[in-house]
């Protein structure tokens, strides 16, 4: 990577909760289970739904997501709320309703988060005393924003 920029501290957060979703669930630890399988005929599968198949991820993807995890350390409890929700793709309704805030104020947070972490993997020191508008823009790339 040359440079961090929130779009791809974004893509990777997304990723990373992807990841997570797609990771197989804990087990209790000393159970198991001594009966054999069963084997079932096609007369048996016939009118019962198909199973969703289970793609596991990659080691490498796994990887990312265990680097990614640590990035939201140093945010605000609220911040990170935020960052998260929205990289498992909670609707803004949803985000506003668990943190108490308004869905602009909501936003702000999340870029501003997203911006930070940017401008933390790029090797930089977040200047203190510095409004999160302030901190926006230094970060976001001047143009047409979405």
């Amino acid at each position: 990577m040359t440079e961090w920029t929130p779009s791809l501290v974004e893509e990777r957060l997304s990723e990373a909760a992807f990841v997570l979703k797609r990771l197989p669930a804990d087990r209790r630890r000393g159970y198991f289970n001594v009966w054999p399988q069963i084997v079932h005929d096609f007369a048996d599968k016939v009118g019962q739904e198909a199973k969703p198949m289970r793609v596991l991820p990659s080691p490498a993807a796994i990887s990312r997501m265990e680097e990614t995890l640590s990035w939201t350390v140093g945010l605000d409890a609220i911040d990170g709320k935020i960052v998260w929700m929205r990289a498992h793709g909670e609707r803004w309704k949803a985000i506003c309703w668990a943190v108490g805030m308004q869905r602009s104020a909501a936003h702000e947070h999340w870029l501003y988060a997203l911006c930070v972490i940017a401008w933390q993997l790029n090797g930089r020191r977040v200047p203190g005393k510095r409004s999160r508008r302030y901190i926006i823009e230094l970060v976001r790339p001047p143009g047409p924003q979405p």
